[in-house]
């Protein structure tokens, strides 16, 4: 059963599905190797690659699988990036999230806001008891963004990724339900 994407909003940023339209900026951001550095596969090399991802976000929401947002500043659409909710399992109430960021965007929070707003909309409206994350151990400003919101380092996955002939380690985070309800009850954001 397809997913409804929705358009979610901050102060600062809004959410929404991804279009045609944005297989240019989805290449430049991943064509950036510091922007994939610690991405599970490389750089792209053609445009054709930021079609298929644009073809396959909409194949996500089609198939009840997740939604793919795209991150744009609020005020003058500029875009920032993308998050996503992926491996939605209505049975078992649990999904993944991930996100990828242009590197302008970098330091300034944008991560943590956006990934906040989809999580509420992940638990309010999915009815979500899980959600599970992975990101390199190198990679220690998205282990920050997953910490401020709750996620709790669970465990490491042993050279679980080979990207251009590079072994690494990846750290698997979950947040449970219970756990964002104390917190957001107590956050303003």
């Amino acid at each position: 059963m397809p997913l409804v994407t929705p358009t979610l909003h901050t102060s600062r940023l809004r959410l929404r599905p991804v279009a045609d339209e944005d297989a240019e900026s989805l290449y430049s951001l991943h064509s950036n190797a510091r922007v994939l550095r610690y991405w599970d596969a490389p750089a792209w090399e053609d445009l054709a690659r930021a079609q298929r991802f644009v073809a396959a976000s909409h194949q996500l929401a089609e198939e009840g699988a997740g939604v793919r947002l795209v991150i744009e500043h609020a005020s003058h659409h500029a875009f920032v990036g993308w998050c996503t909710l992926t491996r939605w399992n209505p049975v078992y109430r649990s999904a993944s999230i991930g996100y990828c960021l242009a590197e302008a965007a970098w330091g300034q929070g944008y991560a943590t806001e956006a990934a906040r707003t989809l999580l509420r909309w992940g638990f309010d409206t999915l009815d979500l008891n899980r959600v599970q994350a992975e990101t390199d151990t190198r990679n220690r400003g998205s282990a920050r963004v997953l910490e401020k919101l709750g996620f709790v380092r669970e465990g490491t996955l042993r050279e679980d990724c080979v990207v251009n002939g590079e072994v690494s380690n990846s750290w698997v985070y979950g947040l449970l339900s219970r756990d964002w309800r104390a917190s957001s009850d107590t956050d303003p954001g």
